[in-house]
């Protein structure tokens, strides 16, 4: 199906931008690292906006209800990505992203109440299994073999995840009734205001900022802009293919994102320990596995 392969890009442009966050946190943005790459994220979003008004340049010829609406999607993609720094700073990306598979069913409701959607009963059998393949990895095991699910990642997880679905389906409102880019164009419009608001009233963020900008410009600015520009492409093909098929399908697909990330951790783990290090004893490995074919047989049903 065309728009399974335009929604699966997403998630696999996504994977690569969760390491890359992780790398910044960790590596460049040690002290106040959420409040400084939230700014730095926010602010390139003046990239994005110039190229997008040349596509279209009616972008700004949207009536007073469009605009909130929109306005409202970028301040829930700020809260997203807030919430979601919080937890990485403290956990692996392979770890924090797979509780991004409650956004399917959040979605689902989501899109049932406020768009209508429905989904046949063989897509919502093939949603439980991929849902189930992906739940197997949302726990960690200690060295005593005991499952331990982390309550502040959950907690900090759960909202991202409601405000991710409450986000997607408000933009595919706002998306059919404005049209494609000028959603995109609104949507990081907001973004870059909440970043200079950020940067102008709250100080300890901006001081990070400045610190970390003065300490290694060149390299933040370089790895933070590739990061953007990845984001931006799997931000885009995930909006796009929200127009070809039903919010909760297309938030089915992020069901996948878990196994990039691995699989990204794991290259990087073998050929660039210095650069990324992911858990893969044995019993991990043995977990993700499993959880690969199980997603398997969920995605073979959903194209059926």
């Amino acid at each position: 199906m065309s728009w399974f392969l335009i929604a699966i890009i997403g998630p696999i442009l996504y994977s690569a931008t969760n390491h890359i966050d992780k790398v910044l946190l960790e590596k460049h943005f040690k002290n106040g690292g959420v409040g400084t790459l939230i700014l730095v994220s926010a602010l390139l979003s003046i990239v994005a906006l110039p190229i997008l008004y040349l596509v279209d340049p009616d972008v700004l010829s949207i009536g007073l209800r469009p605009m909130l609406v929109l306005i409202i999607v970028g301040i829930l993609n700020a809260s997203v990505l807030w919430l979601y720094l919080q937890a990485l700073e403290q956990e692996e990306a392979s770890v924090v992203v797979v509780f991004y598979q409650l956004v399917p069913l959040i979605g689902l409701v989501l899109g049932f109440l406020i768009l209508g959607e429905t989904i046949s009963k063989l897509q919502f059998i093939a949603m439980s299994i991929i849902i189930l393949g992906t739940t197997i990895i949302s726990f960690e095991i200690d060295n005593e073999n005991n499952f331990k699910l982390k309550k502040r990642t959950v907690a900090l997880m759960l909202g991202a995840s409601t405000f991710w679905a409450l986000e997607s389906v408000i933009f595919k409102y706002a998306a059919l009734e404005v049209n494609l880019w000028r959603s995109l164009f609104w949507e990081h419009l907001v973004l870059l205001v909440i970043g200079l608001l950020i940067f102008i009233f709250v100080k300890k963020y901006r001081d990070n900022f400045l610190l970390a900008m003065n300490t290694n410009s060149s390299k933040i600015l370089q790895l933070n802009g590739l990061n953007e520009v990845v984001y931006m492409l799997g931000n885009f093909a995930t909006s796009f293919a929200y127009l070809l098929a039903p919010v909760a399908l297309i938030l089915l697909t992020q069901s996948f994102q878990p196994i990039f990330v691995f699989a990204i951790g794991i290259f990087l783990t073998v050929f660039f320990p210095k650069v990324s290090v992911e858990n893969i004893h044995t019993k991990n490995l043995w977990q993700k596995v499993f959880s690969i074919i199980i997603t398997g047989i969920g995605t073979y049903l959903l194209l059926m």
